[in-house]
């Protein structure tokens, strides 16, 4: 897969590549993009920031050789000094690490290749580290969380890729993780903000306030999944790649089995034009290759548009883009009136809260959000209305 960039104004630069619907998202995450109809390609501006996007995003979509010198063509022959990318990204695929992990890691080497970029690869050491954790926070003003994951990425390459540990691992920076409450929607707000969705975008917030499953566990969902016999939905490969089960709420039961006999349709068409297949988890896509079109195999919340691979004519069907229920349910929160800054995620924490608020024992709860630690689960008993809501402030008693 290739993509050439090349200047067409002085302020802007081309974009071109044979169609791929994944380099075509790509290309759409990048701020004051533009399509020419009349030249057949996209532009983006002309500056260094919006270059190093876009090779980030690029970057996330694993269709290019990164062991290449120079990968991605551009005015300014921006490229990563560091030689390994692929082999470390077949190597955390290898360890089973999850799809938006291995996307993060790589983004973190390549950033960290780029800024050394004149340092052979084999002379970074701790000192590159600890200027590339410091600078991500005093001039991106990253989170603690962010800083953790990046160092996390370049210690997977350090030990794993060039065989080595940092010279003196404890001088290596490692910020403090801040400890949030999380936000929760009240009942009300919960039924104001399904009030502002409609259709499929309304069933998955339902589903991720009904069952605490998080926005990619629901949208990763398969027909075989959804257990209507015993009311209960199977959640594969989750955080930590584990399996869980979670509760099927009562009174979404008619509207899902609705959703899924227009799946169902859409899969017939798709198998009517020599298409209808998926993706398969794992080594499952060679041990059942034939399994791909199987109706038991197909998203619940497939994609409106096939995608197709330029390379083979090959088509088939992803599951929705998280972005589009991120921004559809941001948009419902503002337009119900809400000033909290709740998102998809939100439901996950409110499903934890109401149902401590309800009585249920916190390991119970613990279970059903797949959390390892108990630990990791309590920080839901601070939002509960017993706590400081719950406490009459002595003012009031003067």
């Amino acid at each position: 897969m290739n993509v050439t960039l090349f200047s067409i104004e002085e302020n802007r630069i081309a974009v071109s590549f044979d169609y791929n619907s994944t380099v075509l998202n790509a290309v759409r995450k990048i701020p004051e993009r533009q399509w020419s109809a009349t030249r057949k390609f996209w532009s983006v501006p002309n500056t260094q920031k919006t270059i190093d996007l876009l090779l980030e995003t690029l970057a996330e979509t694993h269709l290019f050789d990164y062991s290449a010198q120079n990968p991605v063509s551009n005015p300014d022959s921006v490229r990563c000094g560091i030689p390994d990318i692929t082999k470390y990204v077949t190597l955390l695929e290898a360890k089973h690490y999850s799809r938006r992990t291995v996307q993060a890691y790589a983004k973190w080497l390549i950033a960290f290749g780029k800024r050394f970029a004149s340092i052979p690869s084999a002379l970074l050491s701790q000192t590159e580290i600890n200027l590339f954790l410091t600078e991500l926070v005093t001039e991106k003003n990253v989170s603690a969380s962010t800083q953790n994951q990046a160092l996390a990425a370049l210690l997977f390459y350090f030990r794993y890729i060039k065989g080595t540990e940092p010279c003196n691992l404890a001088s290596v920076i490692r910020a403090k993780k801040t400890v949030h409450i999380p936000v929760v929607f009240s009942k009300d707000e919960v039924r104001a903000i399904f009030d502002q969705l409609s259709d499929e975008k309304l069933l998955i917030a339902q589903l991720l306030y009904g069952t605490g499953m998080r926005l990619s566990e629901c949208l990763c969902l398969r027909i075989q999944d959804i257990d209507f016999a015993h009311n209960m939905i199977i959640i594969r490969n989750g955080k930590g790649a584990k399996d869980r089960r979670t509760m099927l709420p009562h009174i979404l039961e008619k509207k899902i089995r609705a959703h899924i006999v227009s799946v169902k349709q859409l899969h017939q068409a798709d198998i009517a034009d020599g298409w209808g297949v998926v993706t398969l988890p794992f080594a499952l896509r060679k041990k059942y290759s034939g399994a791909s079109a199987d109706f038991a195999w197909q998203w619940v919340f497939p994609q409106k548009n096939r995608w197709k691979n330029t390379d083979t004519g090959m088509q088939g069907r992803y599951h929705i883009d998280a972005s589009i229920m991120e921004r559809a349910v941001q948009k419902a929160v503002r337009d119900a009136g809400i000033y909290k800054r709740g998102n998809c995620h939100t439901f996950r924490h409110s499903f934890a809260t109401h149902l401590l608020e309800n009585g249920y024992d916190i390991r119970t709860v613990q279970e059903l959000l797949g959390h390892s630690d108990v630990k990791t689960t309590m920080i839901y008993t601070h939002v509960l209305n017993k706590g400081p809501s719950g406490v009459s402030s002595p003012l009031d008693r003067l």
